[in-house]
């Protein structure tokens, strides 16, 4: 008769053939530097001591809870800039959506022509995505071509294509010739804050009289806070939507960036400024430091 225990019956399957010592000096390799590869790894358990396959070293690893991943690229952020987004967030923190909706928000973003591989992985757990050993930083290269583009909770403005650097004198010629329509088409004859972030075009006294010569009220930005942008999704969109469009030259690619652009809806932007009352939150309770958005 069958009771259900096993009585003296022999564990079936392989030994392990790494002790719990040997699988503890693995999890400190892996903790010391999340970027390596499974090569790198291997390398240093041997060298401690420990000879496996690769596959033996993925499976630990595996069992340890990481799993390889594409790493968030996020900003680096000092105590003083952290201090500055945790002092802002704590200014905003009861604006209304309404109150939102009333910021255009505006940025550039570079387009680049391949999609290929996207470098180097890193070996995290679930819930470790925005830990500061598992980002990678944003590494500023150039890239194929640059765009300015502005978004409210209403919708998208005209994009502008820029050609070379941004200095203050090219910038006021996008306000001028891009900005000034995207309030209009945006806005009408309503009052509406600007926001733009720190760069030096941006924050040229030339640039700043220019304001004041338009009558416009610029929104106080915080350094290096690109989750705090909702406009950053959108570029995000229309990077997705690229990937599918494939362009292979700087038209097509130009092309393909106008009408992904142009599908943005209403909706989706307003979903977005709907998230500035979170965004701000999480902020607050990440002391300052890079958030999920």
């Amino acid at each position: 008769h069958l009771s259900g225990k096993s009585v003296g019956r022999k564990k079936c399957g392989r030994k392990r053939c790494t002790t719990r010592r040997g699988d503890r000096t693995l999890r400190k390799i892996v903790e010391k530097d999340r970027f390596q590869t499974l090569g790198d790894l291997r390398k240093q358990w041997t060298e401690s001591g420990v000879e496996t396959s690769r596959a033996t070293v993925y499976r630990r690893v595996q069992e340890m809870g990481y799993r390889c991943r594409i790493p968030q690229v996020k900003p680096l952020l000092n105590q003083k800039q952290r201090q500055k987004r945790l002092t802002w967030a704590t200014e905003k923190q009861h604006w209304t959506v309404a109150q939102w909706s009333k910021v255009l928000f505006s940025d550039e973003s570079k387009f680049c022509m391949s999609f290929g591989n996207q470098g180097a992985r890193v070996w995290r757990k679930t819930g470790e995505r925005e830990m500061p050993k598992c980002l990678k930083s944003s590494v500023k290269y150039p890239q194929s071509v640059m765009v300015w583009g502005a978004m409210s909770a209403a919708g998208v403005g005209p994009l502008c294509f820029i050609k070379g650097r941004v200095n203050a004198a090219s910038y006021q010629e996008i306000l001028e010739h891009f900005r000034l329509p995207s309030a209009e088409k945006l806005y009408g004859d309503e009052d509406f804050i600007f926001q733009h972030h720190l760069a030096p075009a941006h924050s040229a006294k030339t640039t700043g009289k220019w304001f004041t010569d338009h009558g416009i009220t610029v929104l106080n930005w915080p350094a290096n806070s690109p989750d705090l942008n909702p406009i950053e999704n959108l570029w995000d969109i229309v990077k997705r939507k690229l990937r599918d469009a494939r362009p292979n030259t700087l038209d097509e690619l130009k092309a393909a960036i106008e009408a992904s652009w142009a599908s943005i809806t209403p909706q989706q932007c307003h979903r977005l400024i709907a998230s500035m009352p979170r965004r701000i939150e999480a902020v607050i309770s990440a002391k300052g430091f890079p958030t999920k958005y």
